[in-house]
């Protein structure tokens, strides 16, 4: 009867530090009359917003908008292009290329969260293991993948799982990208037991180097002025 959808990534969707997703809710013609306004209605042969007085079913208002009608819309029309069979298959490459993934980092060494338990379009594998032996840890590797060029996946969430990374793969990687992702891994995973502090280091080929986030967050400068 009714659906939430969380577009933080899904349906092309961007991923940003704390935005700007979306969660639209989807219900059926049964549900809909209730649906909070203001919404999109056909208005006669053209679209127009829907108040209460439209609607007089409707829970109305919920809260003021956030501003985020590009992430929406993204979604929106890419569901549309690919319909109900492509989206059924990119659920599908998406869900197939978490659990490739997964296998092969733990044929490297990577200590899986819930080992027992297949993937949907994530996992998560835990670093605590290699930080006990070689003091590496969940940041240090996500750091040192920028070396690489590749985006850092999310990293210590969920909070009930020590250094952990939350891997998400997409439907549109090629099994190339992945592989290529499997043997950087591969390549920290080593260097976490030989040189460390390549990783602790890291990044070191990007623009900016680690910053000092304890020193972020006790001498703060929010007067918005540049820094130099």
């Amino acid at each position: 009867d009714v659906m939430h959808l969380n577009c933080h990534k899904t349906f092309a969707t961007p991923h940003g530090g704390g935005g700007p997703g979306a969660g639209p809710v989807a219900a059926n013609e049964k549900l809909a009359p209730y649906l909070p306004t203001p919404m999109v209605g056909k208005r006669g042969n053209y679209y127009d917003w829907l108040t209460k007085k439209d609607c007089p079913k409707s829970i109305g208002r919920l809260s003021c908008f956030s501003g985020n009608t590009g992430v929406l819309l993204r979604a929106s029309v890419y569901l549309r292009l690919l319909g109900k069979k492509g989206a059924k298959r990119v659920s599908e490459m998406a869900t197939l290329n978490a659990n490739y993934l997964m296998k092969e980092l733990e044929k490297i060494g990577f200590v899986l969260a819930f080992p027992t338990r297949r993937a949907s379009h994530e996992f998560i594998i835990t670093a605590k293991p290699l930080m006990q032996k070689t003091g590496i840890t969940a940041l240090d590797i996500a750091k040192r993948l920028l070396d690489f060029g590749i985006h850092a996946p999310t990293i210590y969430f969920p909070l009930l799982i020590s250094e952990c990374l939350l891997i998400e793969p997409t439907e549109t990687e090629s099994k190339e990208t992945l592989d290529r992702f499997v043997s950087v891994m591969k390549i920290i995973y080593d260097e976490a037991h030989t040189h460390p502090d390549r990783l602790k280091n890291a990044p070191q080929q990007t623009p900016v180097g680690r910053l000092d986030e304890v020193r972020a967050a006790r001498e703060l400068v929010i007067s918005g002025e540049l820094v130099t």
